[in-house]
């Protein structure tokens, strides 16, 4: 994705979306342009599986090169000017449609909206996609217990930028997290990733933590800065040897206007179960 200069939050945009027509060949579409008129800005996006399109290497070689065309172009005449020339000029292998009407707070979302609507709406597991499951995380003590299945997946796109730093990969996943005790970092009903995370050391890691319900396929969920005082259980303190074992479990909120409680260390591992360690909140959607 490219942008000459940001577009005005709030503002009404035009789109246009670029097609490649290779010869007896379906068009292939391929990109979107989105323009705001007030502010004169142009973003676009184009596909990054160009490999995959079947193209001639000649094809495939040029199709690459249009997204640094586009910038060279655009940053040298301006928007407004260089998107005109497109309509004048794009009629061969490169096709663009008419101006279409688009509205939206956040130009970015906007337009990976408008990609996927009209480009590429594929869901590639954990690389374009992570698994959001439909449980609802409580960001106080435990939420209410209800009915959960991880076969009851649905998958949700990431932006591009979280893509990039996230690296995405099979331990990742998303759940909507609700309440306000880890604020700021999470705030209310945040779409929230979590990595799920092998046996070891939990202190101080802000963990989704799982209660199990009143039926085999019940549960309550709560998310939660972890932390464990522990104790000699067998042998002398300092010894390598020696056996340890959990005083006291606490789960801790960021937020100071609730209270820590404790959990039971002889039932934590039969009655709770960690779910996965907190890596990041999804941009809120500003266009709904």
């Amino acid at each position: 994705m490219a942008g000459v200069i940001a577009i005005n939050a709030g503002s009404k945009a035009e789109f246009l979306v670029l097609s490649l027509a290779p010869p007896q060949s379906p068009q292939i579409p391929f990109g979107v342009l989105l323009f705001d008129p007030l502010s004169e800005s142009l973003r676009f996006k184009f596909r990054e599986d160009i490999g995959e399109l079947g193209l001639t290497p000649e094809d495939e070689e040029y199709a690459s090169f249009l997204q640094s065309d586009f910038d060279a172009r655009a940053a040298a005449v301006g928007a407004a000017e260089f998107l005109a020339s497109l309509e004048d000029s794009l009629s061969g292998f490169v096709r663009i449609s008419e101006r279409e009407m688009a509205y939206g707070r956040n130009p970015g979302r906007l337009l990976d909206r408008l990609f996927e609507a009209h480009i590429d709406s594929r869901v590639k597991p954990f690389v374009t996609h992570l698994p959001f499951y439909g449980l609802r995380a409580a960001a106080t003590k435990f939420g209410e217990d209800m009915e959960v299945s991880e076969t009851d997946v649905e998958w949700v796109r990431m932006p591009p930028g979280v893509v990039k730093s996230l690296r995405p990969s099979p331990d990742l996943f998303a759940v909507r997290v609700v309440g306000r005790s880890m604020e700021p970092l999470i705030p209310d009903g945040s779409l929230t990733v979590f990595r799920r995370i092998p046996a070891g050391s939990r202190q101080g890691k802000r963990l989704l933590i799982e209660e199990l319900g009143a039926t085999d396929t019940s549960a309550r969920f709560t998310v939660k800065k972890y932390s464990s005082v522990k104790r000699v259980k067998s042998g002398v303190d300092g010894d390598e040897d020696a056996e340890w074992e959990h005083a006291a479990i606490r789960l801790e909120p960021l937020n100071p206007e609730f209270p820590s409680f404790e959990l039971d260390p002889e039932s934590f591992e039969n009655r709770y179960r960690v779910l996965g360690e907190f890596v990041a909140v999804l941009p809120a959607d500003e266009d709904d």
